[in-house]
């Protein structure tokens, strides 16, 4: 009697695992809505900050110094740390920490803000100002960037505490007359225009004239391996490729930033400068 018992209880263990690892159980993963956020700090006398969502568990920006961590190739300079991250789309609710590794001064909060972020849809928080003379600007952009088609698309930022000239112009060509941005206010963001495709120079200076604050090479971009005719057809498409000045439907923006103030705990460097970054990527080729 104990060993039918016991074989009984075998034969209802088996069964039991049996349904567990049923083929017929489906898991199903939600498709979350979502939009693009990116971080600029263009603030010259603090330290780091994080973006943090306060009101679900999301990746945020962390570690952000001024000027966003520019690395220089090739005579291009550019910010590593400004690129989009994915935000779940709609009503949110975002803070701006100071970055430390004490409670103290990670819970220190700079700007606190809410905004409805549309599925689909990038924007920019940038922070502008001075820490110590309490004049911090944050800006939110809610990027709506014209498609410039066989051209590129070209904005400037002035980050700098005083009204600046843009000039843009073929990199092989000489410095034009005209600004191709007049005046463009402090603490501002101008609109775009486009140019030709090639390889560009973002020219800035004072107002009416006077020792240029950069001249610098913009964002190149890559063209995606194979593209051009016959992408789609024997050759191999690399969708991977980048976007610049060189590719055309991409759109890019020069971001003026000012010198670091002295002593204080930004990222130091001693004269203004301009990182660039990528603001539309050109569309896929033709039947990839």
């Amino acid at each position: 009697m104990r060993r039918i018992l016991q074989l009984s209880a075998l034969c209802l263990t088996m069964g039991t695992l049996s349904a567990c690892s049923t083929p017929e159980t489906v898991l199903v993963s939600d498709d979350i809505p979502s939009a693009g956020v990116r971080f600029i700090h263009a603030v010259p006398d603090t330290i780091a900050m994080d973006l943090r969502a306060v009101d679900i568990v999301e990746n945020g920006q962390f570690q952000i110094g001024f000027r966003n961590n520019p690395v220089t190739t090739a005579g291009v300079t550019a910010s590593s740390q400004i690129e989009f991250k994915n935000a779940r789309a709609g009503s949110r609710h975002f803070r701006l920490f100071l970055d430390g590794t004490t409670a103290a001064i990670a819970s220190t909060v700079i700007k606190d803000t809410t905004l409805t972020l549309t599925a689909g849809k990038n924007y920019t928080f940038l922070l502008m100002g001075s820490a110590k003379a309490g004049t911090m600007k944050l800006s939110i952009i809610e990027e709506s960037v014209p498609d410039p088609v066989a051209n590129v698309g070209l904005r400037v930022i002035n980050a700098t505490s005083g009204s600046l000239d843009f000039r843009q112009y073929p990199s092989t060509g000489t410095l034009p007359a005209a600004a191709t941005w007049a005046a463009v206010p402090a603490y501002s963001v101008s609109a775009f225009q486009t140019a030709a495709v090639g390889q560009i120079k973002i020219n800035a200076q004072p107002v009416g004239g006077g020792t240029a604050l950069f001249d610098a090479l913009a964002l190149l971009g890559t063209l995606p391996t194979g593209q051009g005719t016959t992408c789609g057809g024997t050759a191999v498409c690399d969708l991977e490729g980048t976007p610049g000045t060189t590719v055309a439907g991409s759109a890019v923006t020069a971001i003026a930033f000012p010198a670091s103030t002295p002593g204080t705990g930004a990222v130091q460097f001693a004269a203004p400068g301009v990182s660039f970054m990528w603001d539309k990527r050109p569309p896929r080729p033709a039947g990839t």
